[in-house]
């Protein structure tokens, strides 16, 4: 085992530690100046912080890395797509913290212009303030026939200029946006200076350059123009990625893979005729060439679909994600996302429709540990869901200070009880206590 070079703990935790390769059953972290020192078995714990091993912990007890949430609208009864002071976002930002989401990705909804670039720039400053880790676009370019529980009438045509916009009212901290390739402007580039494949002036272009990932979503693409759009994206992002490692600008280290936003989900069903946008992102997942968001919280998608995915394509190309809106947390009841009204009833968050019946899903009402919790029960083991709530949505940021219980990360901690509840979260290694 290794240790960072401080010796002075300033906390050590003791229970089963999950890894990013196994579980140790007696295991301690050690967390000094906001960093994971040391983490191994309890055993071997060095003579330095032996005085402070705690003694046998409750039966049950696991310490998670903290856990990183890419699609999230709200929570705590506060919605990210409806703030308007710095309060109202933090509210929700709070509400997943304390359940164990150290690192928050803010996403916002599709919205008039104006609207996306006064919300963009308030989400900016919370994640300079270090209460987010970045602004996820969730539109406008995306398929009226799949928009889900978003509002059809804002949804516009490809349109690089938005895009350059909305990144400068975020402030360099959009990391990513859903969009769907079919649709004009979006993925129909030619190539540019940089050469083919990876220049031309459409959506997908703008937003390696203002350092974002794109994201397949809300889309009724044929396979052929997702695989299409993957591979677009792809260069783009390997030649962003070579333009930052130069001094340019471009993709700014985070992830050389797009993302597809919740699979299945807001997208055309496969059929073995008619395969879609599904099939097509399962196969680049499997490839390594994309990351799938999976909703998996018992509502969005059945246990058998996500052991399908995590068995095709493996914990390192998935992303658990809430896509939670303001009733996460919240009794049932009526709420906002965006424009539309949402009616939650046992939990379950729909649009509400004139008549007052209840349409689409309109996103979650989960923690992220209550999507692992609910993953590891459909079957998967721990170390795995850990991995796509954690290490690979960090990946996905390009941020290797976060996602794992390793020395040198930054110090977030979950613990948890044998039913994978919260009993206490450190963030960069203070205890979360609001």
């Amino acid at each position: 085992m290794t240790r960072a070079e401080s010796p002075a703990a300033d906390v050590v935790l003791r229970g089963e530690v999950v890894t990013p390769t196994e579980v140790v059953p007696d295991g301690a972290v050690v967390l000094s100046e906001g960093r994971i020192a040391w983490v191994g078995p309890a055993a071997q714990l060095p003579g330095t912080w032996a005085d402070d091993l705690p003694t046998d912990p409750a039966p049950g007890t696991t310490l998670l890395p903290g856990l990183v949430d890419l699609h999230d609208h709200g929570g705590g009864g506060a919605s990210f797509p409806d703030a308007t002071t710095r309060e109202d976002a933090l509210v929700a930002a709070r509400e997943h913290l304390r359940h164990g989401t150290t690192s928050l990705v803010a996403s916002l909804v599709t919205a008039p212009r104006d609207v996306l670039l006064s919300r963009a720039a308030l989400l900016a400053d919370l994640v300079e303030s270090g209460d987010l880790v970045g602004i996820h676009a969730e539109g406008p370019f995306l398929s009226v026939d799949r928009c889900g529980a978003q509002n059809p009438a804002d949804m516009l045509a490809g349109d690089p200029g938005l895009v350059v916009d909305l990144a400068a009212a975020a402030r360099g901290h959009l990391v990513t946006m859903t969009v769907a390739p079919e649709v004009p402007g979006v993925a129909d580039g030619h190539g540019g200076a940089d050469g083919p494949g990876t220049g031309g002036d459409d959506v997908l272009a703008a937003l390696v350059r203002s350092g974002a990932v794109p994201s397949v979503g809300h889309t009724d693409a044929s396979s052929e123009q997702v695989d299409a759009a993957v591979a677009r994206t792809r260069a783009l992002l390997s030649g962003g990625r070579r333009s930052a490692a130069a001094g340019g600008g471009g993709g700014r280290g985070r992830s050389p893979r797009p993302t597809a936003t919740h699979l299945f989900n807001g997208m055309r069903p496969l059929h073995h005729r008619d395969p879609g946008p599904i099939a097509a992102c399962l196969a680049a997942a499997a490839r390594g060439d994309l990351v799938v968001e999976l909703v998996a919280d018992g509502t969005h998608l059945a246990d058998g679909t996500v052991r399908a995915v995590f068995d095709l394509v493996g914990p390192g190309s998935i992303a658990l994600v809430t896509d939670a809106m303001a009733a996460a947390g919240m009794a049932d009841g009526d709420y906002r996302l965006g424009p539309m009204a949402v009616r939650v009833g046992d939990g379950v968050a729909r649009v509400l429709e004139d008549d007052g019946t209840a349409g689409a899903i309109a996103g979650g009402t989960a923690h992220l540990l209550d999507v692992v919790r609910t993953v590891v029960a459909s079957g998967i083991g721990i170390v795995a869901a850990v991995r796509a709530a954690a290490t690979t949505p960090a990946e996905v940021l390009g941020r290797s200070d976060l996602g794992a219980l390793a020395v040198g990360r930054r110090g977030d901690v979950v613990v948890t009880d044998e039913d994978l509840a919260p009993v206490a979260v450190y963030r960069a290694g203070r205890l979360v206590t609001d």
